[in-house]
C-alpha cells in the first residue's frame, strides 16, 4: 500500500477552466423588457500554471512529521500516474509514496536525510518543461524560507554599531500611571490604600491616613507601611517597567526556575533519538498520564509445551499459542478488549486485534494478528510471520500496526522469570508473559511433584478495567492454557 499526497491548493489548480455563458431567457416578463441591449457581461478566464506539491503524507494517526528515505526519481524525471517518487520513514516504517498525477519532477524541496512536519511540501511537479523554471523558483522560496536562520543575537559590542539604527525610530514607551513621591503633597480626600496594606497598618499600628503612598494614583502600598513602622521589606517593590536595553531584549529568554542540564561526561557521545524512538517515547509519556494497575497471575504450562512440541515442526510458534489463547479468553471477557481515549466513555471493540511487541533494530514496534480469536492457529503463525519479516525490513503498513485492542509482550525466551509492562495508548489491557520454568508445585491432596510454570502479568487502564476483571481473565486464559486442545480448532 502506498501513499499519493498532494496539498489541496495545488490540487485546485489542476481543475481546468472553463467557459460559461449566461441564458439569453430572463426570468421577468417579456413585457417589462427594454428595447434597448443590455450590456453582455465578460469573463475572464485567468490561466494558471499547473504546478502541483508532493507533501508529507500522515502515514499513522500518530505520526507529526516524516523523514525522507531516498528520492526514488530525480530532478527532470518523467513521472507516470501511479509511479513511485519517493521512501519516507515514519514513526514506524517506510514507506513508498506515489503520485497522482502524470507529469516531471521539476524540484525537490526537501532533500533526503532531512524532515519535515506532515502536510509540508517536499517537491514540485510541473506539467510541461515550460514551467519546471518557474517551479524551481518556487522550491528556492520555500526552502529559502524554511531554511532562515533567525536574526543572531547581538552582543554588546555589537549593538555599539546597530544602536543608532534601532534608535532611530523608537518604540513609544507604554505609558504608566502616576506614581507619587514621598516628597508630593499629601492628596485630599479619602486615602486609598491596597488590602494588604490596611492589614499591616493595624498590625504595625500606623496611621494609614498620614502615609503618603508610593503607588499609582497614590495608593498606600505594604512597603509604604513596613518603610513608615521602621521594619525591613517583606520583598522587594516591583519597579515599574523600563524601556530594556537593546542588548537585554535580544538575549534569549530561558524559563525561570528551570535547572540547566548538566554537561555530559568527558568522552561521551550525544545520539538523537530516531523516527521511531521518538514515537516510542511519545507515546510512553502519554502513557503515563492513565491510571493503571497490575496483576500477576501463575500459570501451568506443562500441556502448552506439549502441544508446542507436536505442533512446532509445522511452524507454529509460541507467540502463536499465546496470541490465540489471549484472543480466546479475551472473547469471554470483552471489557479487557475494550478502550477510552477521551475519559468519559469507553469502547467495546468490536474485533479482537492482538499486538505483539517486537523489537527491530532502533526501536520497537507492534504488529497486529487481526481477528486473531477468528483464525486457526496455523493460518494465524504463518501471519505472525509475514508480520515480522515486514517489521524488521520495515514495511508495516498503518493498519497493521495500530489496530491492536491488546498488546502481548513476551520475554521468556530471554529467561526473564516476570516483569511490568506500560500500557499502549489507546488500549485496556497488555500482558507480560514470562518464561516457563520447573516449580515444585503441591496438589489438593499434599504430594508434591515438579511441574513447569510461567508468571503472567497485566497491565490495565483502571478507569474502564476492574480487578475482579482482570482475575476472572487471567483465570479464564490459565484454564485454556492448562487445556490447549482447544487452541487447534
Amino acid at each position: 500500500m502506498a501513499f499519493s499526497p498532494l496539498s489541496n491548493a495545488a490540487t485546485s489548480a489542476t481543475a481546468k477552466p472553463t467557459l460559461s455563458f449566461s441564458s439569453s431567457l430572463y426570468p421577468w416578463p417579456r413585457r417589462f423588457q427594454s428595447s434597448a441591449p443590455l450590456p453582455r457581461r465578460r469573463r475572464f478566464v485567468s490561466i494558471q500554471s499547473k504546478i502541483r506539491e508532493i507533501f508529507m503524507p500522515a502515514l499513522s494517526s500518530t505520526m507529526t512529521e516524516g523523514k525522507i528515505v531516498s528520492w526514488v526519481k530525480s530532478e527532470g524525471d518523467v513521472l507516470s500516474k501511479g509511479e513511485s517518487v519517493v521512501v519516507v520513514e515514519s514513526d514506524k516504517a517506510d514507506m513508498d509514496v506515489e503520485t497522482f498525477y502524470d507529469g516531471i519532477l521539476a524540484a525537490i524541496v526537501v532533500p533526503e536525510g532531512e524532515t519535515a512536519p506532515v502536510g509540508a511540501p517536499i517537491g514540485l511537479l510541473a506539467e510541461t518543461e515550460d514551467e519546471i523554471a518557474e517551479a524551481k523558483a518556487k522550491a528556492a522560496a520555500k526552502s529559502g524560507s524554511a531554511s532562515a536562520p533567525p536574526s543572531p543575537t547581538k552582543t554588546e559590542a555589537d549593538t555599539t554599531f546597530d544602536t543608532p539604527a534601532v534608535t532611530a525610530t523608537p518604540t513609544p514607551a507604554i505609558p504608566q500611571p502616576p506614581r507619587a513621591t514621598p516628597g508630593s503633597s499629601k492628596p485630599s480626600g479619602k486615602v486609598v490604600a491596597t488590602p494588604f496594606a490596611k492589614k499591616l497598618a493595624k498590625q504595625h499600628k500606623v496611621d494609614i491616613n498620614k502615609l503618603v503612598g508610593t503607588g499609582p494614583y497614590g495608593r498606600v502600598t505594604p512597603e509604604d507601611v513596613e518603610a513608615a513602622a521602621g521594619i525591613k521589606p517583606s520583598k522587594p517593590a516591583v519597579p515599574a517597567a523600563q524601556p530594556a536595553p537593546v542588548a537585554a531584549a535580544a538575549a534569549p529568554s530561558k524559563p525561570a526556575g528551570a535547572a540547566p542540564l548538566p554537561p555530559p561526561l568527558p568522552g561521551s557521545t550525544v545520539v538523537p533519538f530516531t523516527t521511531m524512538q521518538a514515537a516510542v517515547s511519545k507515546n510512553m509519556m502519554e502513557s503515563l498520564t492513565v491510571p493503571t494497575f497490575r496483576v500477576g497471575y501463575p500459570v501451568l504450562t506443562d500441556a502448552l509445551d506439549t502441544l508446542y512440541e507436536k505442533v512446532k515442526p509445522k511452524g507454529v510458534t509460541m507467540t502463536a499459542l499465546l496470541a490465540k489463547a489471549a484472543a480466546m479468553a479475551l472473547a469471554q471477557h470483552p471489557v479487557v478488549n475494550a478502550t477510552c481515549k477521551d475519559g468519559k466513555s469507553f469502547t467495546y471493540n468490536s474485533s479482537i486485534n492482538i499486538a505483539v511487541a517486537v523489537a527491530i533494530n532502533g526501536g520497537l514496534i507492534t504488529p497486529v494478528l487481526q481477528d486473531a480469536d477468528k483464525l486457526d492457529l496455523y493460518l494465524l503463525s504463518q501471519k505472525w510471520k509475514e508480520l515480522v519479516e515486514k517489521a524488521r525490513s520495515k514495511q508495516l503498513q498503518p493498519h497493521e500496526y495500530n489496530s491492536g485492542t491488546f498488546t502481548l509482550s513476551n520475554l521468556g525466551m530471554f529467561g526473564v522469570d516476570r516483569f511490568d509492562a506500560i500500557l499502549p495508548p489507546g488500549q485496556g489491557a497488555i500482558m507480560a508473559v514470562g518464561a516457563s520454568k520447573p516449580t515444585v508445585v503441591a496438589d489438593a491432596d499434599g504430594f508434591f511433584s515438579v511441574k513447569s510454570k510461567m508468571l503472567v502479568n497485566v497491565t490495565a487502564d483502571h478507569r474502564i478495567i476492574y480487578g475482579a476483571d482482570l482475575a476472572a481473565f487471567l483465570q479464564t486464559f490459565s484454564k485454556i492454557v492448562q487445556n490447549p486442545e482447544s487452541l487447534t480448532l
